[in-house]
């Protein structure tokens, strides 16, 4: 493995902002100091860039193995290292969803021949699989993912017993996906009735309401208290939820919140021009929303921020119908330079954006050795152009499915270089040959 020397970076890490060198032997972080003479095999002068740890990914949707047209774990980890994630947890509902300790583990398998970051997969929690639950290796997954909403196949949990189980006997952290689906089937009847299968786009965040959402997220949290579970609740959505969660640091939380890129974006008004390319369960809501979310996030009531990347086909989404076009958004590729925009806008600060997308990510994970620009850590670390922008297009998207909702938008910044355990496997719009990443270990 060749040793690696980043000169007069300017480093993001732990709430400060300073220039420093920062070498890398072995995959780890050796050094870092204001100015370092050593000999490295590469090296990179990164005067005027901003050297940040890599975004860790704690909800994305790789759609390996059973949906190939939509997304592989190649493909998308491929993008991902383009946008600057160096790490990726994996959703369960694939096919044959992982739902059981061997598909976790054939996963693993398929990973670490076709991964080009970091990963770690959830198990997915079920109405009958709760023996799979207790018998888990608490570090041998990123966690246990409950959708309280409707899910592919046979992932919705809705019966309470089983999610008293799971809460009360889970041996490592909860996600939860939280909407209550009878409201939404009582909402989506309402619709149908009026426009039948073509429902205007607009009406999506009424169908998946905010009360559906609130509800579900509320007993949740409530269900935490009651078993003492470690909970974080995944892609929150409106303005109500923020007040369910505790402002301040993530450090000693057992009850935690993530928001994702797209909510932190995108509003309701959207829909005009995006549409179906926009549909994500739970719905982009109001801007007063988006609004809420984002203050959340700066005072620590949000602790996570996210990308929730779920690819589908361009045909399956320029569908007529309202109940053909299937939920969620490509975005693992552009989910930073967005963020980063938010800082030039002046919503976040830059050190923000490094807490909610490692550090934060590190500690309620308890991931080991990641997350932070230390020495000892593994060196997985993004260079990012702050004033150097660069148009989305259909030429430089990466997912297998071949577009994004950012199309045609110009981003203020650029990823410049992504170094995945001290490899420089991205750096000015080339990728270096492919080495497969680690799989996540744990401090548990």
């Amino acid at each position: 493995m060749k040793s690696l020397l980043i000169t007069q970076a300017k480093i993001v890490n732990e709430g400060r902002i300073f220039e420093a060198d920062v070498f890398i032997q072995d995959g780890v972080i050796a050094q870092i100091a204001p100015q370092l003479s050593v000999a490295a095999d590469v090296t990179i002068d990164a005067a005027g860039q901003h050297l940040l740890p890599g975004f860790i990914d704690d909800q994305v949707h790789f759609r390996d193995p059973g949906f190939p047209a939509k997304g592989s774990i190649a493909t998308e980890s491929k993008a991902a290292i383009a946008g600057g994630t160096t790490t990726f947890m994996d959703m369960p509902n694939v096919k044959p969803t992982t739902t059981t300790l061997e598909n976790l583990e054939a996963k693993y398998e398929l990973a670490a021949k076709t991964a080009w970051a970091n990963h770690s997969f959830y198990l997915g929690a079920t109405n009958d699989n709760i023996e799979e639950v207790k018998a888990l290796d608490p570090n041998a997954t990123c966690g246990v993912k409950i959708f309280m909403g409707a899910s592919t196949g046979n992932m919705l949990v809705d019966r309470e017993q089983a999610l008293t189980d799971i809460f009360t006997h889970s041996p490592t952290l909860i996600t939860t996906h939280c909407e209550d689906t009878p409201m939404i089937k009582e909402q989506e009847a309402l619709y149908r009735e009026k426009y039948g299968d073509a429902i205007p786009m607009q009406y999506h965040p009424d169908i998946r309401c905010r009360e559906a959402c609130y509800k579900s997220s509320s007993f949740a949290v409530d269900l935490a208290k009651k078993t003492g579970a470690d909970l974080h609740i995944l892609h929150l959505t409106t303005a109500e939820e923020m007040a369910l969660f505790a402002p301040g640091p993530v450090e000693g939380k057992k009850i935690t919140a993530e928001a994702c890129v797209h909510h932190l974006w995108f509003t309701a008004d959207d829909y005009a021009e995006k549409g179906g390319l926009i549909k994500c369960n739970p719905a982009i809501k109001q801007q007063s929303d988006r609004d809420a979310i984002r203050q959340a996030v700066k005072e620590g009531r949000i602790d996570i921020i996210a990308t929730d990347h779920a690819p589908h086909t361009w045909e399956e989404k320029q569908s007529d119908s309202y109940f053909g076009t299937p939920a969620g958004l490509p975005q693992v590729q552009q989910s930073l330079t967005a963020l980063l925009d938010m800082v030039h806008d002046g919503v976040f600060d830059l050190e923000t954006v490094v807490q909610k997308t490692s550090h934060n990510v590190a500690i309620r994970y308890q991931i080991e050795k990641r997350g932070f620009i230390r020495e000892g850590y593994a060196a997985d670390l993004v260079l990012v152009d702050m004033n150097r922008p660069h148009t989305d297009t259909r030429d430089n998207n990466l997912y297998q499915c071949g577009w994004s909702p950012w199309e045609g938008h110009t981003f203020k910044s650029s990823v410049m270089s992504t170094i995945v355990n001290g490899e420089l496997k991205y750096h000015q719009g080339k990728f270096a040959e492919f080495t497969p990443g680690q799989r996540l270990t744990f401090t548990r």
